[in-house]
């Protein structure tokens, strides 16, 4: 299994892991202004999101390896194309599986996390069944990465506050929106094979409406984590740049023109999460 690493990182898009992981960051810097700082609780966040993630992923591999052989879009994937067996990746997906749960144990004496590990996995692997019965399989997604950054803080404090619900939202309505427009790809694809979703249901530009009100609940629920974590103007002129990404985001994409599907999906929204890390962290260390 370690000669076949780099396929397996390929096989999960390990890549596509800062989409998630700079947003538990920026929630544990926001709880770690009340709560101490230990590496160990450092080195259990990043263990949990490679391994939630890179579980969930191999799974999803798994459950859809038929469906990605029959589309021209994803047959040339590593199960398909025969690059990692079907076995592996079984054995891949279980060891990641339990990594995650091991890596609970790291915030002991804090409980909760070793609790909520398995109700959390089974939520992550389940999305891989969603796009097969509902048309809102995309927000599915996004409530799967919304946990990370509630996650962190339950496990760095112990509770639920506004500032990670907020921080959660944003995750929610940016993923299901940019997940919608990432589905346009496959609408005949979805219709022919019965699967759902909402470029499928409604028509590419009716789900590019809808991922562009997402976007803009993702932009409201910033200013709620702004004004929750009482966060100061270095915070707020990122709000106004990530504002001016989604927006660019939609006029990449076009209900006639998804060519540019990949750039938006991939390079805007990695700026995005990094971005908002970044000023998030600034603001707060600026003003110490």
């Amino acid at each position: 299994m370690l000669d076949r690493l780099p396929h397996f990182l390929s096989l999960i898009r390990f890549s596509h892991t800062v989409f998630a992981l700079p947003f538990a960051l920026f929630a544990a810097v926001l709880a770690w202004q009340q709560t101490p700082f230990r590496w160990r609780d450092l080195l259990g966040i990043l263990l949990c999101m490679v391994f939630a993630r890179s579980a969930a992923m191999a799974f999803n591999r798994l459950t859809d390896r038929k469906l990605d052989a029959d589309n021209p879009r994803t047959a040339n994937r590593h199960l398909p194309a025969g690059i990692l067996s079907v076995r592996s990746v079984w054995a891949f997906t279980l060891a990641c599986s339990l990594g995650f749960v091991l890596s609970t144990l790291l915030f002991l004496p804090n409980r909760w996390p070793i609790i909520l590990s398995l109700p959390v996995l089974l939520f992550l692997l389940g999305y891989s069944y969603a796009k097969r019965w509902t048309i809102w399989c995309h927000y599915w997604l996004s409530a799967a990465l919304m946990l990370s950054p509630v996650a962190v803080w339950i496990a760095l404090c112990g509770t639920v506050e506004w500032p990670p619900v907020f921080l959660g939202a944003v995750i929610f309505f940016w993923v299901g929106g940019f997940d919608i427009i990432y589905a346009c790809q496959d609408v005949e694809f979805d219709r022919n094979r019965g699967l759902f979703s909402l470029p499928a249901r409604w028509g590419v530009p009716a789900a590019l409406r809808i991922a562009l009100v997402s976007h803009l609940l993702c932009i409201a629920a910033l200013v709620g984590l702004w004004y929750a974590a009482e966060l100061g103007a270095v915070f707020l002129g990122g709000v106004a740049l990530v504002s001016g990404l989604l927006l660019y985001e939609h006029w990449l994409v076009r209900p006639d023109d998804l060519t540019r599907v990949n750039i938006a999906f991939f390079n805007v929204n990695s700026v995005i999460s990094i971005g908002l890390l970044l000023v998030g962290v600034a603001d707060l260390y600026l003003r110490l």
